[in-house]
């Protein structure tokens, strides 16, 4: 039993308001993706694992904690893994939605798009897309100018995401790294607290492509890997 006003139902996360003004994020067991295979880009559910929310969990919670000791703002809290939620920051999100995708290698929807120029698995050094939340329309990339002109993000903001992903990134890759796999891409969300950008949503891994020996891992693999 959650004790709280519902205000958001997504697809693998529902949205609770609390009394003292912060968010819980309770995590569900769906995972996104199309005929019953995991994709982290799709817009759909495409599976639902039992158990998987609570991983997905126990690795945000992993991943915040580190990344806020590492000196990085983040919308977390505390988590309560028993009962798969999350307490919050209650941030103000860019727009209805705005998705941060930091490649390292060249894979997925980068390869659809640009696959006559791009080489799968080609070194991307931590390149930065930004994508509008928006399943009707595919979440399309959008500009730095398009997010200005449409009042979603100043060009001054979209530089200040766009470095504070890259280093974000980079640590999570390094963190990776320490275990012996390697991050190819990972979708990160922002919004504002008091004024400041702060770091929002999950890092687990729905939302990441990881490979060890250039074999792409599942993702209950890799949150074996981060439970070692």
């Amino acid at each position: 039993m959650i004790n709280g006003k519902l205000i958001y139902k997504g697809k693998t996360k529902d949205v609770y308001e609390l009394d003292n003004g912060n968010c819980l994020l309770f995590f569900k067991d769906d995972m996104t993706g199309e005929n019953g295979k995991f994709d982290p880009g799709a817009n759909t559910i495409g599976l639902s694992i039992g158990g998987i929310g609570r991983e997905w969990l126990r690795m945000t919670k992993y991943f915040f904690e580190k990344i806020e000791a590492a000196g990085f703002p983040t919308h977390f809290v505390s988590a309560d893994l028993e009962n798969g939620t999350m307490e919050v920051l209650k941030a103000k999100t860019f727009g209805k939605g705005l998705e941060a995708i930091c490649r390292f290698k060249s894979t997925g929807s980068f390869m659809r798009r640009y696959g006559d120029y791009a080489k799968e698995g080609q070194d991307l050094d931590a390149i930065v897309e930004f994508t509008l939340k928006d399943d009707g329309r595919g979440d399309p990339v959008i500009s730095a100018d398009t997010l200005n002109a449409l009042n979603i993000m100043t060009l001054e903001t979209h530089d200040q995401l766009k470095k504070l992903t890259a280093d974000i990134c980079r640590f999570i890759r390094d963190e990776l790294a320490k275990l012996g796999i390697t991050l190819y891409d990972i979708k990160l969300e922002y919004g504002m607290y008091n004024g400041n950008v702060i770091l929002i949503d999950e890092i687990a891994g729905g939302n990441m492509r990881v490979y060890k020996d250039e074999q792409k891992l599942e993702p209950l693999e890799i949150a074996k890997i981060i439970a070692k």
